[in-house]
């Protein structure tokens, strides 16, 4: 049973380490192939790394990517947990699978297919949010040229995709914990709050410092779909669209730069694992048992 996975991962996580070297090479095609491409390129130390960060938008992916990812990471646990408590703390536990099985879809579409039904709601001509602008006699708002509104779609709509999928490991945690706890807590006259407060909440606290801990450690990383598809790659957006993957793939489309994006992947691997290991040391000071490792 564990092969599959142990095959998958050795595939797709480990063997693609070797590549990691273009990121210190200027990377050329061999005819002999991507092997003797990798041996042969000429090594170039830290300029890969000095041209993705000596660029004028330098500041801008960085500060984007992180200020997004904080966010997610803030808004993506409350919503989460607030999530899967509602849900379990319906009586109607058919009505509840019907609740979660409508908020996990959206986790399964595609970032295209969502960019087009953002685009019914957001086009300048026919857009249902232009349509009832005109209704109120309100200027029609050209949404993908107007930059100040997409910090908000950004997040709702990774709300929207991820809530669903956010909520199912702490439903499920949830539903685990021993109901003799609630039991006891009814006896002694507490509110419904009351045990969500000093039972649920302290039940799964553990879990919800690990999944914070994993979660740190991809904030240098952004979702290629949610801020290229989207928006629809509209150049006037790019102050506050524009995040590393996202810059990187522009480079490496335009310019072919195959050792600037592997040294933007590299450089992103290696600052959240520093940050997984800063993370969980700051855990473990406090509490030793809610620690990942």
């Amino acid at each position: 049973m564990v092969l599959p996975g142990a095959i998958w991962l050795l595939l797709f996580s480990y063997l693609p380490m070797v590549g990691t070297v273009l990121a210190f090479k200027k990377f050329r095609i061999d005819p002999n192939g991507f092997f003797a491409s990798l041996i042969n390129s000429e090594w170039i130390g830290w300029d890969n790394f000095k041209y993705l960060f000596s660029t004028d938008s330098a500041y801008i992916i960085t500060r984007n990517t992180v200020l997004y990812n904080g966010l997610f990471i803030v808004l993506g646990l409350v919503t989460a947990v607030a999530t899967a408590i509602l849900l379990s703390e319906l009586a109607n536990k058919k009505l509840s699978k019907f609740y979660q099985t409508g908020m996990l879809f959206p986790h399964f579409l595609s970032w295209v297919i969502v960019s087009y039904f953002v685009f019914t709601f957001l086009s300048s001509d026919r857009g249902l949010l232009n349509n009832m602008l005109e209704w109120f006699n309100i200027n029609p708002i050209s949404w993908y040229s107007e930059s100040k509104f997409w910090p908000f779609i950004i997040v709702f709509m990774s709300m929207w995709k991820g809530i669903g999928y956010g909520s199912i490991v702490y439903l499920a945690a949830i539903v685990g914990i021993d109901r003799t706890y609630y039991e006891a807590a009814m006896i002694d006259g507490a509110s419904k709050w009351q045990r969500i407060r000093h039972v649920t909440l302290p039940m799964i606290k553990p879990l919800m410092i690990i999944m914070t801990i994993m979660n740190v450690g991809k904030i240098f990383n952004s979702d290629f779909g949610l801020f290229f598809q989207v928006p629809r790659d509209s150049g006037a957006l790019y102050s506050v669209t524009n995040t590393i993957d996202t810059f990187v793939y522009r480079g490496l489309m335009t310019l072919g730069d195959i050792g600037m994006s592997t040294a933007a992947g590299l450089y992103q691997s290696a600052v959240g694992f520093v940050l997984v290991i800063i993370t969980n040391y700051i855990v473990r000071k406090i509490d030793e048992e809610s620690a990942l490792f």
